[in-house]
């Protein structure tokens, strides 16, 4: 059963969990949907279209599945979606879709997000990423798996953060910035690869030289970024870790950081 304090408000229609647990003065809209095991804080909100996985454990004074923050809004039961084993802390606030993109915000699941943190509309978060407090997403930003965003950074709307990256603290994220890249600043500027990161995450010393290969290439070696692009597709044919930084500068985008 699920275990709420009397306080709390729950709508009849809202769906919990074996297990769940909802905290004083939480408030829990019609149209949620929690997961088994996940425990809400005192003073949430969640509402709108709001789907929670398995075993998420969210903080007091969250905002979770408000409408976006985008004039062209009509009151459309756009969604949230948030998948299982991640900690939101104080004072998050993450909004649901607009029917201008695919209607849909998407949080992955093992995220770690600190306080104060805005994902806004439309946004999708992989797995395994780390958001220090205040960093903020604006509308249609990406951040893929294992991406740690530093403490106030900013990621412009429908821009992308790839695998891996690091953002140093309050970086301004106005272009994409591919795979397992260091930046910082503002505007953001590469710094390296984050060759830590990938150590602790069991990269070997190979596919970290070829990394770092693949770095030079993009932005030392001089070459045009089509060229460069050209240069890793053909590396990654022969290094499995390249695979990703390649089909991450064929997509279309803002352009990189550079």
């Amino acid at each position: 059963m699920a275990h709420i304090h009397p306080t709390a408000l729950i709508d009849p229609g809202a769906r919990l969990g074996e297990g769940v647990h909802i905290g004083a003065y939480t408030l829990i809209g019609p149209h949620v949907e929690i997961g088994t095991g996940t425990r809400v804080g005192p003073h949430a909100v969640i509402t709108g279209h709001t789907r929670i996985g398995r075993h998420n454990r969210i903080f007091q004074f969250v905002s979770l599945g408000e409408e976006p923050q985008d004039k062209k809004y009509a009151g459309e039961p756009t969604r949230l979606e948030i998948g299982d084993h991640n900690l939101i802390r104080e004072f998050c606030t993450f909004n649901t879709g607009t029917t201008q993109d695919q209607g849909v915000t998407r949080i992955g699941n093992h995220n770690w997000i600190m306080a104060y943190v805005h994902i806004a509309h439309d946004c999708v978060v992989g797995e395994h990423t780390i958001f220090a407090n205040n960093a903020s997403l604006a509308g249609h930003a990406r951040v893929d798996d294992h991406a740690i965003l530093g403490g106030f950074t900013g990621v412009h709307q429908f821009c992308r953060v790839g695998a891996h990256v690091i953002t140093g603290i309050a970086s301004v994220v106005r272009q994409d910035v591919p795979p397992y890249m260091t930046v910082a600043g503002s505007p953001a500027q590469p710094h390296g690869i984050n060759a830590e990161g990938l150590k602790r995450r069991g990269f070997g010393p190979e596919a970290i030289a070829a990394i770092k290969r693949a770095y030079r290439t993009l932005y030392k070696s001089g070459l045009s970024l089509r060229d460069a692009q050209e240069a890793i597709a053909l590396e990654a044919e022969q290094v499995p870790e390249l695979a990703i930084l390649s089909s991450f500068l064929a997509q279309p985008g803002r352009g990189i950081v550079r």
